[in-house]
Order: structure tokens, then sequence, then C-alpha cells
């Protein structure tokens, strides 16, 4: 494959913006090389400005659950786009959304729809400190909940818990000595940390099922705990289903795992692929945001008619009968030849949840990761050649060993086949070094 035109426009790029993308993981730093342009996508493949065609697994992060243009979805942008693409007044389209969200996620009895998943998360985290007047707020290793600056906190010291600093430059301490870091299904940490801060913890947020560590599944009875251990000490329990919301069931992971949070955090999927996120869950909670409560949030372009809209159309396939049971035997049947091709390879290993999946480069493990501690053991260099081998013969994924991988409607048998294929010959030629 040549790359001329993509290098073009990085070199162009870098002269304009920071690193010459728009979010770090775009740059390629994580596996060599430069970052490629793309031009356009169409149900399972993207095209790059080269003209180059891959079989995507990266599916826009997640929310292109139908795959690309899917033709209901863009004759609803259009013409939605026809009426005017923005209003700042409320539209009967954001109403048609938040119905069919709170239809299909039962703990939803109030939803408040927002710009993205960082504004969903943050949101979330300072009305469940409105709600309970605390300021505490625990989250696990490895999970990612976006770049609010209580997010942004690195494990430091020993303890029961372990105490924030700041984990990027700008992040104030006094931000994030508030949030407390556990390890990820470890139940007896979370309850060793309760009981040392509980009476000052507002609440709980974590990815029920991570996808910003690769893939990594709760452990059985870890979300289960969390709800009994947030009852016992009065916090909330927020599920950020930014990611896996619409993605591992149409009810969510807490529909999948039969838990039911207090709050919990939306996008992607939820907005067909255009920007969106949202934030909801038990009445009395979303009762205290204003304007009839003490809790602020607000945003100019929050429940954008397009976005609704792409929302919209998209929703109305996924809930059809039998869609998601379809996306789970594709899934199923990718992973189980991954696993043949990695553990043949001798390599790693693969798994899934729903339409997302992950790759896992640690040769011998016996299981998938369970925490950030285990994924850590990662051979990133060998992914980072795996990665560009891969995208060699034309299939897509995260250029990161630390991002899941989605599945789509569009992709069909012969995607997989000639993924599967594909990922046979990256192995054996990155395998040499």
């Amino acid at each position: 494959m040549r790359h001329e035109r993509s290098k073009k426009l990085f070199d162009r790029a870098i002269e304009l913006i920071p690193g010459g993308v728009n979010s770090p993981v775009r740059a390629f730093k994580a596996v060599g090389g430069e970052p490629l342009f793309m031009q356009r996508g169409e149900g399972a493949y993207i095209y790059d400005v080269d003209g180059n065609r891959y079989i995507d697994y990266v599916g826009s992060w997640g929310p292109l659950i139908l795959g690309h243009a899917y033709p209901s979805v863009v004759e609803e942008v259009a013409r939605a786009a026809k009426d005017g693409m923005s209003f700042g007044w409320a539209t009967p389209r954001e109403l048609e959304l938040a119905e069919r969200v709170m239809h299909a996620v039962p703990s939803l009895e109030r939803v408040r729809f927002v710009n993205s998943g960082t504004e969903a998360t943050m949101s979330a985290v300072r009305l469940a400190r409105g709600f309970t007047g605390r300021d505490l707020i625990i989250k696990f290793a490895g999970c990612y909940h976006g770049h609010a600056d209580a997010f942004l906190s690195e494990g430091a010291g020993s303890g029961l818990a372990t105490l924030g600093i700041p984990g990027s430059a700008g992040v104030p301490k006094g931000a994030a000595q508030d949030t407390l870091t556990l390890p990820y299904n470890d139940l007896t940490r979370l309850e060793d940390c309760l009981r040392e801060h509980g009476k000052s913890v507002a609440a709980v947020i974590v990815e029920p099922v991570v996808g910003n560590m690769g893939l990594v599944l709760p452990l059985p009875g870890f979300l289960q705990g969390l709800r009994a251990a947030c009852d016992a000490h009065g916090a909330l329990l927020i599920f950020d289903e930014v990611m896996t919301g619409f993605r591992v069931a149409l009810g969510g992971a807490q529909g999948r795992f039969g838990v039911k949070p207090d709050l919990s955090t939306f996008g992607k999927v939820i907005g067909g692929g255009l920007p969106v996120g949202a934030y909801g869950g038990r009445k009395d909670v979303m009762n205290k945001v204003a304007p009839i409560g003490p809790v602020y949030q607000a945003g100019t372009l929050s429940g954008n008619p397009l976005a609704m809209a792409a929302g919209i159309a998209t929703l109305d396939v996924i809930a059809r009968p039998g869609f998601y049971e379809a996306l789970e035997e594709s899934s199923a049947a990718l992973v189980s030849q991954l696993n043949e091709a990695l553990g043949g390879a001798g390599v790693g290993r693969a798994d899934h949840v729903g339409s997302m999946f992950g790759m896992y480069f640690m040769a011998g493990a016996a299981h998938p990761p369970r925490d950030y501690t285990e994924v850590k053991q990662a051979d990133t260099a060998l992914f980072g050649r795996f990665f560009r081998a891969l995208l060699a013969e034309g299939v897509a994924i995260a250029p990161s060993a630390f991002e899941a991988g989605f599945i789509s409607a569009a992709h069909q048998r012969q995607h997989i086949d000639a993924t599967v294929t594909a990922v046979k010959r990256a192995l054996a030629s990155s395998s040499k070094g």
C-alpha cells in the first residue's frame, strides 16, 4: 500500500494542530509509523485518502454498530439538516430519542442529553456530589471516563485507597485528590476503602465492561458487589456505558449483567456516529439538575437535531428482533478464529462480549487480563509490529494495544474470513521482529 497523500496531509497537519491530530491516539505514537487520513466509509470498510481499503474494526471507536454510512441513518440526518442544523431551542427529536433510550434502559427514569461522553461523566459526578453532599469519588485503574480533571488522576503510594495525584499537566492537585483509584475486579479493596472513607464517598464510577485498557470483563459477582457496597455506604453507583451502552446488549451492560446503577452515562451508539452524550438515572437524583434543582449543567448544542436524528434511526434498527443475536454470532465467530490464530502463534488470546472484542498479546496467559496490572504485561512492541502488518493486509484495528475492537452489523462472514487470513499473515511477519 502507498500512503503519499496521508503523509502530505500529516506534514501539513503538524503545522496546524498539536501533534497533527485532534485526539492523541490517532497519532500512532503507540504503534509507530505515521497516521492515516480517511476519506470515506461504507458498510464494513473505510477508505483512506490514497484509495486504500480496510476492513474496519474501530467503527469510530464504537458508535457505528450498523457500519459506515448506513442508508436510513444518512437519510434521517439529511432530512434533519434540511429543517435546520441547530436551534438552541427544544425540538421534538430530543423527546423521541429520550423515549427510545429510556425504554431500552429501565434504570433511566430521567435523561439529559449532552455533547460527548466526557461531558456526560463529568456531569454525572457533579450530580452525585450535589445529591449526596459528599466530595470523594472512587474509580478503577484502567477505566477511562473522559478527560475531565477529576478523572485524570494516577495511582500513587499505598494503603487502603490510592489517593489521586494529577495524571496530566494542568490538572490541579485539588481536583485529583478527591479521586480514589482502586484495582478493577477487586471487591476486597473496595470494601476496605469504603470502611475508611465511606462517609465521604459520593459515588463509585466504573466501566461495567472495560474497553479502554483493551477489553476486560467483570469477574462474576463484581458488579453485584459494587451495587451492594454502594448501598451499604450511601454512595451512588455510576455505570459509564458510553462504550458499552447499546453495544453489549440493547439494555447495555446493566441489562446484560442484571445490575441497576443509580446513574448511567451514554454516548457513541445513541448518536449513530454524530457527537452526543447523555446521563440519566433515578428520578430523585436527576431532579437535582437545573433548572429544577441546584446542580448546574448546560450546553448550547445539547440535543442537536442532527445527532438526535442519527440516534433515532440507529436505535430503530438495533431494536429489531434478532439484531443482537446476529451480532453476537459474528463476534463469537471472529474471536474463535482469532484465538486459534493467536494461540497457534503462541503470542496471546482474544475475548469478546456482545460486539466488543479484545486481543491480548500476552504469551502463555492462562486467562484474559482481569485488571490494569495484568493488562500492562502485554507485549506492546509485538502489538505495534502486528498492527502495522495487519494494516498492510487491509484490516484496521485501533492503533493501541489498550483499546477494544468493535464488530458492526455490516461485518459478514466474508469479512471475518478475510480478517482471520490477514491476522495469520500479520502474525507470521510481525513475529520475526
